[in-house]
């Protein structure tokens, strides 16, 4: 049996930042992947936006990690030339019953740390885009774009710099808790068992199915997990929006929101629809309740502009009707095995935060200072 140091399974945006602050932290590091690329999954199929942290229930790792992940994102696409705009969010209230909801939107963010919100009124928002039909907004001027296949492939590189080692199609076919560390199956065509003194499993929807099977963790310490998928539709005209617009947020979701590309072209969603695993398809007829949702806040949309694009699926660990679930990120204190942290929920901002997920993780092995609120 083969002897490594750490193992990370899973090559999302999530598992290669936890692979690289592991790796600057001096530790050696194998990363685990059973696909072919990296990024296949949640990473690859998302609206791409670094978010400001305003929605996310105070002291929640969500806001935490959020807040901290994005100004550190946006450094490191600065020093390793990762293409991104901060090109700004606004969040519209489409009628006068909805602007107490951008107030306390507004209180909400401050409470995290936000503090550059902008409430602006109707005349403000007509001069900054014409296009759009809503009595208030909220600027944030912190939200941006980011291509993040970039992102990972910085990532990826940064940490192989620092003695990472990627395995590309190595599924995870079993694991079990030993006394110390953890024997792990990989299959694939080269099958094989290794010995971890570390394993964190950074699996993105497979987290909980893989948690469940490893032998010497207790059943509570995994949670059940919930699929919810989002359709995403392009604009095949020319957009008139300079930044990302959002309704207010609903149930699941932060509605049918207006995103852009870095080529300055238009996307909208994603919806929310509750699926029992991981079916991508896109079912075209969804347009129909997109074009209601858009024309609240752009009633300009053409007919029949809306064209398929992708789906995404979140892997929630909450389900219909239950308040969304914080980020559970649980390392030794929680489970009492050192050495192992398992990842679960890791939904948006998962991106934005990434590199402060890697952060905490390093800090839940105390390899690093504990995050503090």
């Amino acid at each position: 049996m083969e002897r490594v140091d750490c193992v990370v399974i899973g090559a999302g945006v999530v598992g290669l930042a936890v692979a690289r602050a592991l790796a600057l932290a001096g530790r050696e590091v194998l990363i685990l992947e059973s696909e072919g690329a990296i990024g296949t999954a949640t990473s690859a199929r998302n609206s791409e936006v670094i978010h400001a942290g305003i929605y996310y229930p105070k002291g929640s790792l969500k806001a935490r990690l959020c807040v901290s992940g994005r100004v550190a994102l946006y450094d490191f696409c600065q020093r390793f030339g990762v293409a991104h705009r901060r090109c700004g969010k606004l969040i519209v209230a489409t009628d006068d019953g909805q602007t107490d909801g951008l107030e306390q939107i507004r209180q909400h963010a401050r409470a995290n740390g936000v503090e550059d919100l902008r409430l602006l009124d109707g005349a403000q928002l007509h001069a900054l885009e014409p296009a759009l039909h809503a009595v208030a907004a909220l600027l944030s001027p912190s939200t941006g774009i980011i291509d993040s296949h970039g992102l990972m492939l910085a990532l990826q590189g940064d940490a192989e710099r620092h003695g990472a080692v990627l395995a590309l199609r190595a599924p995870v076919t079993g694991l079990a808790c030993e006394d110390p560390g953890f024997v792990i199956e990989v299959g694939g065509e080269a099958p094989m068992r290794l010995h971890a003194t570390t394993l964190v499993n950074c699996a993105g929807h497979g987290a909980p199915l893989l948690a469940a099977g490893m032998r010497g963790l207790a059943p509570q310490h995994v949670p059940r997990a919930w699929y919810a998928k989002g359709s995403y539709f392009s604009l095949s005209a020319r957009t008139p929006f300079t930044h990302l617009i959002y309704p207010l947020p609903e149930p699941g979701g932060l509605g049918t929101h207006l995103t852009l590309d870095l080529a300055g072209r238009a996307r909208f969603g994603p919806d929310v629809e509750w699926v029992d695993g991981l079916d991508y398809s896109l079912d075209p007829a969804r347009a129909e309740r997109f074009h209601a949702a858009i024309r609240r806040y752009w009633p300009g949309l053409p007919d029949h502009a809306l064209q398929p694009a992708y789906t995404g699926i979140r892997p929630k660990i909450s389900g219909p009707g239950e308040a969304n679930a914080d980020f559970r990120i649980d390392g030794p204190a929680t489970h009492g095995i050192p050495g192992l942290v398992n990842l679960f929920g890791i939904e948006s901002p998962g991106l934005t935060s990434s590199l402060a997920i890697g952060d905490h993780v390093c800090a839940l092995l105390e390899l690093t200072e504990p995050l503090t609120a």
